[in-house]
């Protein structure tokens, strides 16, 4: 019985393993955003229309709750159009927000359809696996006009030093 349980839990590390696999250097050259490993250890929290939030995202468009979800982070951590897929499920979500109170932070708000699916989540810490990586330059063209609003100026002022500094070194 001892061996069957040591073999499905190595079966299940290697599983992780393989879901947060390195990208590839031309990948990683392609945004300024990449790190090494695609996969990231975030806080998440949820929100959903009925906290008083509305029902569009900061592009104007409705929030999904289907097969991409909806998500808002920092955009200077996770930029606008972020593909991810939290670890270990088949939730897949795009960063199409952003939220005052996660400027600064590592927190990811997911969009959940219902009060009690977003009560349901409440704070959990989990690993994500970053399918694609988001615009610099289209969370900026969305963050300008805005920039009256210190949570956007705060995320204005870290995209730009950080575009300054170009993308991620290779060696």
């Amino acid at each position: 019985m001892l061996k069957p349980l040591k073999f499905i839990t190595l079966a299940l590390i290697g599983s992780l393993a393989v879901g947060c696999a390195q990208q590839s250097a031309l990948q990683r050259s392609r945004s300024a955003f990449a790190t090494v490993a695609r996969c990231h250890h975030v806080r998440t929290t949820a929100y959903t229309v009925s906290e008083g939030v509305g029902r569009r995202n900061a592009l104007g468009v409705s929030l999904s709750g289907r097969h991409v979800m909806s998500a808002a982070s920092d955009w200077s951590r996770y930029p606008l159009g972020t593909r991810f897929r939290i670890v270990g499920t088949q939730e897949e979500y795009i960063i199409d927000d952003y939220g005052t109170a996660l400027v600064g932070t590592n927190t990811i708000d997911l969009y959940k359809p219902t009060r009690l699916a977003m009560r349901r989540w409440g704070v959990r810490h989990i690993d994500i696996d970053v399918l694609q990586w988001g615009s610099t330059e289209q969370s900026l063209r969305v963050l300008r006009p805005r920039q009256k609003h210190s949570a956007a100026r705060r995320m204005i002022l870290a995209l730009e030093k950080k575009t300054a500094s170009g993308p991620p070194r290779l060696d």
